[in-house]
C-alpha cells in the first residue's frame, strides 16, 4: 500500500502536461474509481450555490441535459443524479477512468451516460445541452507554458453544444490568463457572472475556487459581468484576489467603451442559432461586424464587416464576394468608415461582400496565406445561392484542381489592385513632417490614348511621388523620356567620334538616360486645375496685353509638376509655390526636373501663414515654419530650410495676388477627405484667401472626398465666402472648385468663346494638350 501511495504521490507532482491522455491514464491505473480525486471543492461545498444555478423545477430536472467534460474519477456528476438530474452525460479522454466509472455506477445509476471522447473535439450535435458543467477541466488544458490553442478550442465547443438559453458552469481557480480566455469568448449573446465558492470554516486554502456562469441568449448583447462577492468577503487574499478584481475591472471597461460606440465586434460563435440561420438569407441593408478566426481554429483571426447590399434588385453581377483590404488600407475613409463601406458594395455588384481588413498581424503572410486561411472562415456567411451568380473573380487564385464549381467560386477574393505591370523603386526617404516617402517608376497595363498620341510608346514609363501615410493617393506623376543629345551648332559635326572606347560609352549612356517631361500633366485634375484659368481670362489677356504679370501662389509643391508646366505654357504668369516640407523641395529637384528662376519661386513656409501674411507688413519668410500638428520644426529642419528656400519679396508685400491654387493632400486618411487638409476648408482660411485675392482674383481647390456628405459641406462653406462658384468633375472621386470674387466677364453658355480666349494665353508643345485644357473647361459648371 505505502508503494503505492508514493507512485501516485510522485505521479501527481510529476504529471507536468494535464493535457496528456497516457499521463493520466496511468494516474487512474494508479487511483481506483473507489479513490476519487476532487477538484478545488467538495459537494458540500458546491452543492447550493450550484443547484441554484440550474432554477428548474422537478420535471424539468429529470429532463434536463447535463454534459460533465473531463469527468475523471470525481462524484460531482453522481451527487447532481442524485439530487434528481438524470440527465447526465460525462466524458473524458482516458479509456481507464471512463471503464472504471461506468463498472462503478452502471447500476445505481442506469441513466447515466459514460463516453471516452476529447473535450476539445467533441462528437454531439450542436445544441444538445442545458448544462455543460466543468471542474477544472479548463483550467487544466490552460496550462500557461502549453498555450491558449487547447482551451479556445474547448470553449468553442462549448458554446456549440449549449442550447439558447443554456448555461456553462465552469469551477476555476480564476488564473489571469484563463480568466483572459473566458471573457473574451463569451462576449456578445451571454449574460456572465461570477461567484465565490464558500470555503470550510475550518479550512485555510492558499487559493479559492470560483464559479463562473456564463448563459447563453438569443439576443446579441453586450452585458458587463456580474459578481456575488466584494473583497471583503473573499477567503483569499494576495495575488488570487487582485488578478481576479483587475481581470474584471479591464473587461468591464472593455464592455462598457464597445456598448457605448455603434460599431461592436462578435464572433460567429456569439452569434444565437437563429442569426447564424438568418445570414444564410440575404437581408437588404444588413451590415454586420464580425471577427473570424480564433487561435487554434486558423492561422489568422480577421476583423471582417458583412454587408448586404442596400439596393434589393440589383442589378447584380455577383451573389457574393470577399473584398480583401491591406493594412495599409484600413484606416482610410472608404474602407473604415460606414458609408465609405457602402460605396465599396455598391462598386462591386454583388448581394453580400464580406470585407476583410487586414493588420499588422498579418504582415508576414503572403496573399496566397491568407486567402488559403480565409477560405473556410468566409464559407460560413456566404449566403444561400438560389440563382447561381458567379463570385467576385480574382487573379490571385488558379482553378488547378478538380473541385467542382460551387467549391471554387466560394474561395474567390478580389483586392485592391493598383493596374500596375511593372515597378521599380528610384528611391525612399522619411520625412519627419510627412513620413516615408517614396520614387518609383511604373509601367501600367493601360495607359490613357491621348498619351499613347502624343508619346507613341509601347510601354511608357511614369515616375511617381508617392506619400506611405496615405499609400493609394499617387501624390505627382510625370512621363519619363529619353534624353536627346547634345547637338553642336556651326560647322562642326553632330557628335565627334571619340578614339577612347570608354569615353564613347559614357556618351551613349548620357544618351540613354531618362528624364522627366514637362511637356504633358499626366494628372487630369492638373488640366482641370489649368483650365479653370477659363473663369478669369479675360482679365488675364488684359494683363499680359500690358506687359505684367498675373500673380499666381501655389499651397503645395509635390513634384512641381504644376507649377513648373504652368511656367512654360503660361508666359504671363509669376509664380511662388509654398511648401511646408524641405524634403519635398529636395525631392522634386533631384527626381522631377524641377528648377527655379525669377518668374518660378519656392518658400519653405506653413501655407496658411503665408497666405495671411500677403498683403501683411511681415515677409512671408520670417513666417515661423511649424509641422501640421503645431510642432516646431528641429535646428536641422531650420537650417535645411534657411539653405534650400528660395524667397523673392520684391513686388509681393502689401500686394494682392491673382489666382491662388490648393493642391496639398491631408495626413488623416480617415477624415473622408483626402485633399485637401482640413485647415483649407476652415471658414476663418477661406475668408482670408477672398481678403487677399486682386478683385478679379480666382480661388482653385482640388477636392477628393468619397463621401458626398463632406463635399458638400465644403462647398457650402464655399458658397459662404465666395459668391460665384464654380466646379469640374473629374475623374473617379476629383473634383476641382473654383471660387472668384467678382461675377465671372462671360455667362456660362459662353465657355467656347472664353476657351478661345485662353487658347491664345496658352502655349503648348502638343495640340493635344492644348485641346485637353479646352475641353475641359467646356465641362465647368457653375454650381447654384
Amino acid at each position: 500500500m505505502a508503494k503505492k501511495t508514493d507512485q501516485f504521490g510522485k505521479l501527481l507532482s510529476t504529471l507536468g502536461d494535464f493535457t496528456s491522455k497516457e499521463n493520466w491514464d496511468e494516474f487512474f491505473k494508479i487511483r481506483s474509481s473507489d479513490e476519487p480525486f476532487e477538484w478545488y471543492a467538495e459537494w458540500a461545498e458546491l452543492k447550493d450555490p450550484l443547484i441554484s444555478q440550474f432554477s428548474l423545477d422537478e420535471a424539468e430536472a429529470l429532463n434536463a441535459q447535463i454534459l460533465v467534460p473531463g469527468c475523471g474519477n470525481s462524484r460531482l456528476s453522481e451527487h447532481l443524479y442524485d439530487a434528481g438530474f438524470r440527465g447526465v452525460t460525462n466524458i473524458d479522454f482516458s479509456k481507464v477512468v471512463i471503464s472504471d466509472m461506468l463498472r462503478r455506477n452502471v447500476r445505481l445509476r442506469p441513466g447515466m451516460r459514460w463516453r471516452v471522447m476529447d473535450m476539445t473535439k467533441m462528437q454531439f450535435e450542436a445544441e444538445t445541452f442545458n448544462v455543460v458543467l466543468d471542474k477544472g477541466g479548463l483550467d487544466a488544458l490552460m496550462e500557461p507554458e502549453l498555450g491558449p490553442d487547447l482551451g479556445n478550442q474547448y470553449l468553442s465547443e462549448v458554446k456549440r453544444v449549449l442550447k439558447s438559453g443554456g448555461k456553462f458552469i465552469c469551477l476555476t481557480l480564476a488564473e489571469s490568463h484563463v480568466l483572459g480566455l473566458l471573457f473574451s469568448k463569451f462576449h456578445f449573446g451571454w449574460k456572465m457572472t461570477v461567484h465565490a465558492i464558500p470555503q470550510k470554516p475550518s479550512s485555510k486554502p492558499s487559493l479559492q475556487t470560483f464559479m463562473v456562469v456564463a448563459e447563453k441568449e438569443k439576443s446579441i448583447v453586450l452585458h458587463e459581468i456580474t459578481s456575488s462577492f466584494n473583497n471583503s468577503s473573499l477567503g483569499c487574499s494576495g495575488d488570487q484576489a487582485r488578478g481576479l478584481f483587475q481581470a474584471l475591472q479591464n473587461e468591464n471597461q472593455i464592455r462598457r467603451e464597445h456598448s457605448s460606440g455603434s460599431d461592436m465586434l462578435c464572433s460567429i460563435e456569439d452569434l444565437s442559432l437563429e442569426a447564424r440561420q438568418d445570414l444564410a438569407n440575404l437581408s437588404q441593408g444588413r451590415r454586420l461586424q464580425l471577427t473570424l478566426g480564433d487561435q487554434g481554429s486558423s492561422r489568422f483571426s480577421y476583423r471582417a464587416v458583412v454587408l448586404d447590399s442596400q439596393s434589393q434588385f440589383g442589378p447584380f453581377l455577383y451573389h457574393c464576394g470577399v473584398f480583401i483590404v491591406p493594412k495599409t488600407r484600413g484606416r482610410e475613409w472608404l474602407f473604415s468608415s460606414e458609408e465609405g463601406q457602402w460605396m465599396v458594395v455598391e462598386n462591386s455588384k454583388a448581394a453580400r461582400l464580406i470585407m476583410v481588413l487586414l493588420d499588422s498581424s498579418h504582415a508576414n503572410a503572403s496573399m496566397e496565406d491568407i486567402q488559403k486561411d480565409l477560405s473556410p472562415l468566409v464559407r460560413q456567411l456566404a449566403p444561400k445561392n438560389d440563382d447561381n451568380r458567379a463570385q467576385i473573380p480574382t487573379t490571385q487564385l488558379r482553378n488547378k484542381d478538380k473541385r467542382t464549381s460551387e467549391e471554387y467560386v466560394q474561395e474567390r477574393f478580389m483586392t485592391t489592385g493598383d493596374g500596375i505591370k511593372q515597378r521599380n523603386i528610384v528611391h525612399q526617404v522619411t520625412s519627419s513632417l510627412t513620413g516615408p516617402i517614396v520614387v518609383e517608376d511604373v509601367v501600367y497595363e493601360n495607359v490613357d490614348g491621348d498619351i499613347s498620341r502624343i508619346l507613341p510608346s509601347k510601354d511608357l514609363i511614369f515616375r511617381r511621388l508617392v506619400f506611405q501615410r496615405s499609400e493609394n493617393l499617387v501624390q505627382s506623376e510625370a512621363i519619363l523620356i529619353k534624353e536627346e543629345p547634345v547637338r553642336k551648332t556651326g560647322g562642326g559635326s553632330e557628335r565627334k567620334k571619340s578614339k577612347k572606347k570608354g569615353t564613347q560609352r559614357r556618351s551613349d549612356e548620357s544618351c540613354n538616360q531618362l528624364k522627366v517631361y514637362h511637356g504633358y500633366l499626366a494628372s487630369s485634375y492638373h488640366t482641370g486645375i489649368l483650365s479653370g484659368f477659363v473663369l478669369i481670362s479675360s482679365y488675364m489677356e488684359s494683363v499680359a496685353s500690358s506687359n505684367k504679370s498675373v500673380k499666381a501662389v501655389i499651397i503645395g509643391l509635390g513634384a512641381g509638376l504644376l507649377p513648373i508646366f504652368l511656367h512654360g505654357c503660361v508666359p504671363s504668369l509669376h509664380i511662388e509655390v509654398v511648401e511646408l516640407d524641405p524634403v519635398i523641395l529636395n525631392l522634386a529637384r533631384d527626381y522631377f526636373g524641377f528648377t527655379e528662376d525669377e518668374h518660378l519661386q519656392v518658400h519653405i513656409a506653413d501655407g496658411i501663414k503665408f497666405i495671411r501674411e500677403i498683403t501683411g507688413s511681415s515677409p512671408a519668410d520670417e513666417v515661423s515654419v511649424v509641422h501640421g500638428d503645431g510642432n516646431s520644426l528641429s535646428d536641422a529642419e531650420q537650417t535645411s530650410i534657411n539653405g534650400s528656400c528660395i524667397s523673392h519679396e520684391e513686388g509681393r508685400a502689401n500686394a494682392k495676388v491673382d489666382i491662388i491654387i490648393i493642391d496639398v493632400d491631408s495626413a488623416d486618411s480617415s477624415s473622408g477627405m483626402t485633399c485637401p487638409a482640413a485647415d483649407f476648408v476652415e471658414d476663418s482660411f477661406l475668408r482670408t484667401v477672398k481678403e487677399n485675392l486682386s478683385d478679379k482674383g480666382l480661388f482653385v481647390i482640388n477636392l477628393v472626398a468619397r463621401s458626398q456628405a463632406i463635399k458638400d459641406n465644403v462647398v457650402s462653406r464655399m458658397k459662404e465666402v465666395f459668391n460665384h462658384l464654380f466646379c469640374l468633375q473629374g475623374e473617379d472621386v476629383n473634383e476641382v472648385i473654383f471660387g472668384l470674387c467678382s461675377e465671372p466677364s462671360m455667362k456660362e453658355d459662353c465657355f467656347s468663346e472664353a476657351s478661345c480666349q485662353l487658347e491664345k494665353l496658352l502655349k503648348f508643345q502638343h495640340p493635344e494638350m492644348r485641346q485637353c485644357v479646352i475641353d475641359a473647361a467646356k465641362k465647368i459648371k457653375r454650381l447654384k
